[in-house]
Parts: structure tokens; sequence; C-alpha cells
């Protein structure tokens, strides 16, 4: 089973959330660019736990951007984190974090 986990927030860019989660998780952010997602941060934890920092907002086709979750169109950065198992010591930790809030869990 895989549990997945949705983040929001308008408070920092990508790069400054990673650079704050890396404080508070001990986890370190991988910068990549993708055609798809642009410019986006991703972490591996031992368990294979993935989190992934990215725009809402992704190049689209037209040249006009899309949005990677059109459910919170006004939210500008997410976290997704897909773990092997419910990350509730994860997610309890990012319950601190001002301004980042969990908008789905599955």
């Amino acid at each position: 089973m895989t549990v997945s986990d949705t983040y929001g927030t308008n408070s920092y860019m990508t790069k400054e959330l990673a650079s704050l989660l890396v404080d508070r998780l001990d986890v370190t952010f991988t910068e990549h660019e993708s055609d798809y997602l642009g410019v986006y941060f991703l972490a591996t934890l031992a368990d294979t736990t993935r989190l992934q920092i990215q725009p809402n907002a992704i190049p689209g086709d037209d040249g006009e951007d899309d949005l990677y979750d059109d459910e919170h169109p006004d939210v500008s950065v997410l976290l997704l984190i897909t773990s092997p198992v419910a990350a509730e010591p994860l997610n309890d930790k990012l319950s601190t974090v001002g301004g980042l809030t969990r908008l789905r869990s599955t």
C-alpha cells in the first residue's frame, strides 16, 4: 500500500521550502529540472518515502502555465509525499511549519 499526502503553501517559494525542511526534517533535497514540472526539489528517505517540492503552476504546451493540482488554484507551491506506510511522525513535524497546509491525504 502506498500513502500519499499533499501539502500546499503560498508563504514560501520552492527553494525556500526545501531549505526550511532540510533543517526541520534532516533531509537532503536535490534540485531537478523537468520540461513537465519545471524546477522541483526531491528527497528520498531511508524507508523510500519521497518528498517532492514543486510549483503548482507547471509549463503548459500552449505557452501558458497549467495547474498541477487544479483543486487548489490558489496554492503556489506543493509538497507531495509518497510513502510505503502512513507517515504520521513526518506529518506531525510538517504541521509545525507555519504557512504549510495539508491539502489531501490518501
